[in-house]
Order: C-alpha cells, then sequence, then structure tokens
C-alpha cells in the first residue's frame, strides 16, 4: 500500500476543480406575492344615516320644539277657456298681430298689415275666381281648426289663390252663436294660418254669405 504524503498542497485544489466544474444549482422561483385585498364596500346612504342616528330619540313635545312646516297643497290651476284668444291678445300688445281685423254682426274681413286696400275691395266684391271649398257644417271647434289648416296649405301648394270656407251661422248651436265663425276670426289672425293668407272677408250671398267667407291665398313659394 502507498503511503499518502504527509503535506499535499494540491489536494484542495483538485477539489475546487470540481466544484467548479459543477453545473450551477437551480434557483427555485419565488412564489407570486397574494393578490392585493378587495375594498371594502362602500355604504349607502342609508347605512350611513343609520349609523350616525344610532342611539337617537326624537325630541319630547313642548312649548320649544320647532317641527317642519306643513307640506303646501297643490298649486291653484288656472283654466283658460279660449287659448287662441290669449294668442290673439298676446300678439296684438306685443305688436306681432300680422293682420287688420274687422268684423261686425253680419261680416267679418282682414287682411295683411300693409297690404293694397283695393285687393280687399276685390275680394270683398266676389271678383276672385273661387278655386276650392272646405264646409264645417258638423264640425267641432277642434275638428274644425285642424282641417281649416290643412285645406289652406294644400290649397296654396296647389297654387290656388281664392277659396270659400262655410263656417255657418251658428243657428244651429247650443247657444245660437257662430262659434267658428269666431273662431276663424282668431285662427286666420295667427301666424300658423296667417302664413297662407293675404285676406280673407264675408263672402257674397251667391257663396254662402254671412255663413262663409273668401279668403285670399299668399303664391306658393313665398
Amino acid at each position: 500500500m502507498k503511503n499518502k504524503p504527509f503535506h499535499s498542497p494540491f489536494e484542495k485544489l483538485a477539489g475546487l476543480k470540481k466544484a467548479l466544474e459543477a453545473p450551477p444549482a437551480r434557483k427555485v422561483a419565488a412564489p407570486p406575492p397574494p393578490p392585493p385585498p378587495a375594498p371594502p364596500r362602500e355604504r349607502t346612504e342609508a347605512e350611513l344615516w343609520a349609523e350616525a342616528t344610532r342611539g337617537a330619540s326624537g325630541a319630547a313635545p313642548g312649548k320649544d320644539r320647532i317641527g317642519p312646516r306643513p307640506p303646501r297643497g297643490a298649486p291653484e290651476q288656472v283654466w283658460y277657456a279660449d287659448l287662441d284668444a290669449l294668442d290673439e291678445l298676446r300678439a296684438l300688445v306685443s305688436g306681432e298681430r300680422p293682420f287688420d281685423i274687422s268684423d261686425g254682426d253680419e261680416f267679418i274681413e282682414g287682411k295683411v298689415t300693409g297690404l293694397d286696400p283695393g285687393i280687399l275691395r276685390k275680394l270683398r266684391r266676389g271678383d276672385y275666381a273661387v278655386q276650392g271649398h272646405l264646409d264645417l257644417h258638423g264640425r267641432t271647434r277642434e275638428e274644425a281648426k285642424g282641417e281649416v289648416e290643412r285645406f289652406l296649405r294644400d290649397a296654396r301648394r296647389a297654387g290656388k289663390r281664392c277659396v270659400v270656407v262655410v263656417h255657418g251661422r251658428g243657428l244651429h248651436s247650443r247657444d245660437q252663436l257662430p262659434v267658428l265663425k269666431d273662431a276663424l276670426k282668431t285662427w286666420l289672425g295667427q301666424a300658423r294660418f296667417a302664413r297662407h293668407v293675404l285676406a280673407f272677408s264675408t263672402a257674397r250671398p251667391a257663396d254662402g254669405g254671412a255663413g262663409a267667407l273668401y279668403v285670399l291665398l299668399r303664391r306658393a313659394g313665398r
């Protein structure tokens, strides 16, 4: 058996060489951090109020106690019997009324402000050829209003210049009043109707007399 030398200076170097030649040890991956905690639920106003008033009690009744005012009742409601008449009055006060209107017991007539009076005289005499008729007998006020507006609009689009609107004399109305006659005088003074109309006048007896109106229309496109 060969004896080991008492002193071997390179013996440690051989061990160091083996250590350097050995593959590096694998690093173990650190576990992922835990997810952040969910934010606390936002409390509702009812919960906050309940917490703020916990333990509170109502004030004892007494002369120094001030309570809330009693609730107000419903606001007064104002009903207007004729909104069209209010519109006419508002336009008259503000100076926006588009028509000069005059009337009497048996006639009504009107013309656009600034229109040649001779045109109204010709209309009153029946000098313009009648190109269309609208008969409002049996219509309620609201039904008649819609029909008149549509009739004037369509007649103007068709290029007609003079039409007749038969409103009746009110002999069969409840109080024997010419409701539609008075309504037409009001409607034709409003912008939604006046934009189609130059003038109007009670018709001659051959075309309905006091129960009808000649209406002279503006030219289409103007």
